[in-house]
């Protein structure tokens, strides 16, 4: 089978989708950065009750709070991306990277048919993915792959 044919294959709900943190609507921005720093880096899911109502990322943090002191101290639903885009967890993870390619998110919230939250997909669920299906090819391949060296490994 093909890496297309198995990325078709595979529904999103089997990938890593725990790449995130949830905040409540109304969460300081300053608030808001310190948790995603928390929890390393991960992007906030924005909740109001169980619905999910924004998406705030690393690079919200950089376009709309870097130049913007004040903003830090108002509600993340001020500087977040409302009302985000979202898949079910049965989608393809080919139609899933698809649609992040397309629209040029780096991060994609998965929600069920009731609403529920189930996680965040992200091109680094994809490598996971990836490396534990294909673990050699990927873990064995050079950091760049086009540089070979001019003198035999080990030869003086």
């Amino acid at each position: 089978m093909s890496l297309k044919e198995e990325l078709e294959k595979e529904q999103v709900r089997h990938l890593d989708l725990s790449r995130y943190c949830l905040v409540h609507s109304g969460t300081p921005v300053r608030e808001t950065i310190a948790r995603m720093r928390a929890e390393q880096g991960r992007t906030a899911l924005v909740v109001r009750g169980d619905e999910l109502v924004g998406i705030f990322t690393e690079r919200d943090v950089l376009r709309r709070v870097a130049m913007e002191a004040t903003a830090l101290d108002g509600p993340v639903d001020a500087v977040m991306t409302g009302r985000p885009i979202t898949v079910a967890p049965d989608l393809s993870a080919a139609e899933a990277l698809w649609l992040m390619d397309d629209h040029h998110f780096r991060n994609l919230p998965v929600v069920d048919q009731q609403g529920q939250i189930l996680g965040d997909m992200t091109y680094a669920a994809i490598i996971h993915y990836l490396a534990a299906r294909y673990p050699v090819e990927v873990l064995n391949r050079p950091l760049r792959p086009e540089q070979y060296s001019d003198e035999a490994e080990g030869g003086d």
